[in-house]
Parts: structure tokens; sequence; C-alpha cells
């Protein structure tokens, strides 16, 4: 399968090689300023629901640091390193492959703003699935990294977020009270 995703990869416009190399990158801007939209909505709302939106970030750094922590106890070699042509250029020989980082962000990321704001649903999952896939696209990843990868983040991030939403949310109480005037 990553072969015939390589190839084909290989067989569209430039323009869609320069879009799925930059869009996994972009993306994660698009992701930063729904964190900003989402604490900016959060703002004047419950505590914990600004607690949630706060711990979002730090749910994805700790989902991140699993899959870390997974390419180094499992050290797959990149697909690229198979003499496969591919778009994007092969990460050095030990940026190991399993599980994609570019997946566990995105879908970390998806799945943390869902938590705080459910309607964004519908435009954070299709966006981590296209930006997760691109990885594959661009010849980078195996399926399989990025499947796993999406599956971690999605899950852990959130995960790690509302383990921390019980810290948090009283120093977001703390905090307006201490800035409130009165």
């Amino acid at each position: 399968m990553y072969r015939d995703i390589a190839d084909y990869a290989l067989s569209t416009p430039g323009w869609l090689h320069t879009l799925a190399e930059v869009g996994t990158d972009a993306g994660l801007f698009i992701f930063m300023a729904l964190f900003g939209l989402c604490w900016w909505r959060a703002r004047r709302a419950d505590a914990r629901d600004l607690a949630i939106a706060i711990a979002g970030p730090a749910g994805i750094v700790g989902a991140y640091i699993v899959s870390e922590i997974l390419k180094l106890l499992i050290k797959e070699d990149r697909p690229c390193r198979g003499g496969v042509a591919t778009i994007a250029p092969c990460p050095p020989p030990t940026d190991w492959s399993f599980p994609s980082n570019h997946a566990v962000i995105a879908a970390g990321a998806a799945g943390t703003l869902i938590l705080a704001w459910r309607a964004l649903a519908w435009v954070v999952l299709p966006l981590a699935a296209v930006m997760a896939f691109s990885r594959v696209f661009v010849g980078v990843h195996y399926p399989h990294d990025v499947a796993v990868g999406f599956l971690l983040g999605l899950v852990l991030a959130p995960l790690f977020a509302l383990l921390l939403v019980g810290a948090v949310t009283p120093v977001v109480r703390l905090a307006r009270n201490r800035l409130s005037p009165g």
C-alpha cells in the first residue's frame, strides 16, 4: 500500500507536492489559531471549561512524549530509506518512523479541541486526517505509522488534558479571584 501511495503521489502535479509538504506544518498553525479562539471563547465560561482549553496543549505534549518513547523503543526505519522515490527528503537515519509524531500531534490537537469545543469536530477531525495522510503521501511514513500515531494522539491527548483539569481548575479560579475588580 505504501508504494502505491508513494508512486501515485509522484504522478500528481507539483503544486500538490508543495501543498502536501507544507500543509502538515501549516495545519499546526491552524490548530494553534483554533486553540487561541477556544481560549478566548472560554475566558468567561465556567472555570473548568477554561481549564480544559488551557490543558489541551499540555495533553498534546504528553501524547507526543509517549510517541517519542515508542519511536526509541521500536526503531522502525523510514520507508523512504528503501530506495523508493518520494516527494519529501528522507529524514536522517536516527529519526525513526513508528509512530508518526505529526499524526500524533494533529490528532491530539483535534481531540483536545473537540473536548473543549465540540462544534469544531467537523473541521478539526478531517484536517487532522489529511495532515496525517500527507505523511504517507510525501513518502516519509508507512500507513500503519500514521494510523497508530493518529489513534495515540486522539486518545492520549484528551486523556492527559482531562487528567490535568483537576489541577488547572483551582488555578483558574484563583487567578479570576485575584484579577477581578473588587
